[in-house]
Order: structure tokens, then C-alpha cells, then sequence
């Protein structure tokens, strides 16, 4: 995805909402590091809700900078660990399979103490590649679309949502995986609307940050 720290953010500021943070849009800002402070102010005040592990979502549409966000966060993050939803999509179809599989085979197991992992989906052959397993850890940050849904919502202690223009959003998609995969796209981009139009996931978000450029 376009790297973050060239994209535009937006500052906001916190209210108090039942017990959540909520931001709201304030003034534009251009240096990334204010929005991963921003993210790790709410991660720090955040409760493991999964047993002993916090776990963070990274959630929002495709394009619009979850991966590269994801990634300096937990950089700034001691211990953390990654898990991508892009691991646990059985293909173009497969968002609600990953939704349900990371609460059934990551979430619930890590909450109840048991041992937690997902089938990891090989991309090139369009086939599972075998067991992915996720030991247990303090602080493990779950990014890609659906990583902040339900069930798995329920066990997670921070949701931070990452959104663009929708063309800007398609613009980097295309720049990045080629004219090809266009028709995916377009799938994905309804299976998705529809996820986020049903969940709600934007409205339980602890953080919005918005990368238009």
C-alpha cells in the first residue's frame, strides 16, 4: 500500500464515550508521527480483553494504509506481534471465512488460554499452505479489513480505523497490484461495503484517521 508517511492525516481529538475514545475531526496535519502517537496513546490505555493479551485491530477499506500503518506501530510497540488478514483469506470470496476463522481459531483459543494459529492461504497456488501457529503474547495487532468485526471485536482492546476517498483508495490498489486485478477489486470493494454496512465496524472505532492526500 502507499506508504504512510507520504499521506496527509487528520488530528482528532479525544472525547469520552462510554468508557471508549472517540475522535473527532479537527484540524489537518501532515506528520505521520502524530498519528501513531495519537494510536499508541489509545493502545496504552487500553485493557487486555483476550485473557492476558491486548489485541489491537487496524481496520478500514482496502487502500488506505493498513499494512504500512500496522507495521510502524508495532515498531514502536516492544513485543508486539503481526497477524495479516491477508493470511487468512481463502481467496478474493473468502473475507467472512477469515472474519469467522480469526475468532474461532485466534481470538477465543488466546482468550481461554488454549492454542491459537490459523490455516495460512498460499496466494499463489489458491490453496491453504498449512497451520500458522500465534503464541500467546502480550500485544498482537490483527490488520486488514475485518480484523475489527464481530465476534472477534469482542475480544479485542482497541479498534483504530485507517479511511480515503474511495479513488484515491482504488488508485493505489491498481498501482500496486495492476490493471489485471481490477474485476478483484471490484468484488472485494462490495464484499467489504457490505461487512462494514452490517457490522457497523467505524462506529465502534477508538481511532479514525483519515489518509487522503
Amino acid at each position: 500500500m502507499t506508504r504512510i508517511a507520504t499521506l496527509t492525516r487528520r488530528a482528532y481529538r479525544s472525547l469520552t464515550t462510554g468508557g471508549r475514545r472517540f475522535y473527532s475531526p479537527d484540524m489537518h496535519i501532515t506528520a505521520p508521527d502524530e498519528a501513531i502517537a495519537d494510536a499508541l496513546l489509545v493502545i496504552t490505555g487500553a485493557q487486555p480483553r483476550c485473557g492476558s493479551t491486548k489485541v489491537v485491530a487496524v481496520d478500514g477499506p482496502s487502500g488506505a494504509g493498513k499494512t504500512e500503518f500496522a507495521a510502524t506501530l508495532a515498531a514502536r510497540l516492544p513485543g508486539a506481534q503481526v497477524l495479516h488478514m491477508d493470511d487468512l483469506y481463502p481467496g478474493w470470496g473468502g473475507l467472512i471465512r477469515a472474519v469467522t476463522d480469526l475468532h474461532r481459531l485466534v481470538l477465543a483459543p488466546l482468550a481461554s488460554g488454549e492454542p491459537a494459529g490459523y490455516r495460512r492461504w498460499d496466494w499463489q497456488e489458491h490453496r491453504y499452505s498449512g497451520w500458522q501457529e500465534v503464541p500467546a503474547t502480550g500485544l498482537l495487532v490483527v490488520e486488514g479489513v475485518g480484523s475489527g468485526a464481530n465476534p472477534g471485536w469482542e475480544l479485542e482492546s482497541a479498534l483504530i480505523w485507517l479511511e480515503a476517498e474511495q479513488d484515491q483508495r482504488l488508485r493505489r490498489g491498481i498501482e500496486r497490484d495492476g490493471e489485471a486485478y481490477l474485476p478483484h477489486w471490484r468484488e472485494w470493494a462490495a464484499l467489504e461495503g457490505a461487512l462494514f454496512q452490517v457490522d457497523a465496524t467505524r462506529s465502534r472505532a477508538d481511532l479514525i484517521i483519515n489518509t487522503t492526500s
